[in-house]
């Protein structure tokens, strides 16, 4: 690869890393053929864009990016490394987590994620990433929560209806 192409493959990891808010850095080495073929198929059914990545190139890349702050991140790009980028902040930690799971391997290993700026270094965030609610996902629990007072009201008003209806049927029939 000549100067020209790498620098046209920096420019590309730029534009990239500008563009998502959501990066991993795995290694996906030891995988054999067939495991990284599932591996890309499982990431192109979630919508996760898997691009191997040259060290060197990326961290010269991670270095142009302008407004992000990448963290430690460069201190971890040794040996192979792909990327996953995503719209959902924890789609690619689930992924690799019922991966593991279902190929019954542990790789690919997470080395690193950038998500909505926060830096995560080391495989054992993994369960961290895991856990982190998705923008659908947190506005459906607030949706939730400001629907729980309103139902609480509307329960307490028809149980309210029906212990009237049952005083006033009662006061009634004593009359008769």
């Amino acid at each position: 690869m000549n100067k020209i192409e790498k620098n046209q493959v920096i420019d590309n990891l730029v534009t990239l890393l500008q563009d998502n808010s959501h990066v991993y850095v795995t290694n996906t080495a030891e995988l054999d053929a067939e495991l990284t073929s599932d591996l890309r198929r499982a990431c192109f059914k979630s919508n996760i864009d898997l691009l191997v990545v040259k060290n060197t190139l990326l961290v010269k890349a991670i270095e142009k990016v302008a407004n992000e702050d990448f963290g430690d991140i460069p201190s971890v790009l040794k040996g192979y490394s792909s990327l996953m980028f995503s719209e959902v902040a924890n789609a690619p930690a689930k992924l690799i987590k019922e991966f593991r799971a279902k190929q019954k391997v542990d790789r690919p290993v997470l080395k690193a994620a950038y998500v909505e700026e926060s830096v995560y270094i080391g495989n054992e965030t993994l369960e961290a990433l895991v856990s982190l609610k998705s923008k659908d996902e947190l506005i459906g629990d607030v949706i939730s929560l400001l629907q729980s007072p309103a139902k609480t009201v509307i329960s307490q008003l028809q149980s309210g209806g029906a212990t009237l209806a049952g005083l006033m049927k009662t006061l009634s029939e004593k009359e008769s």
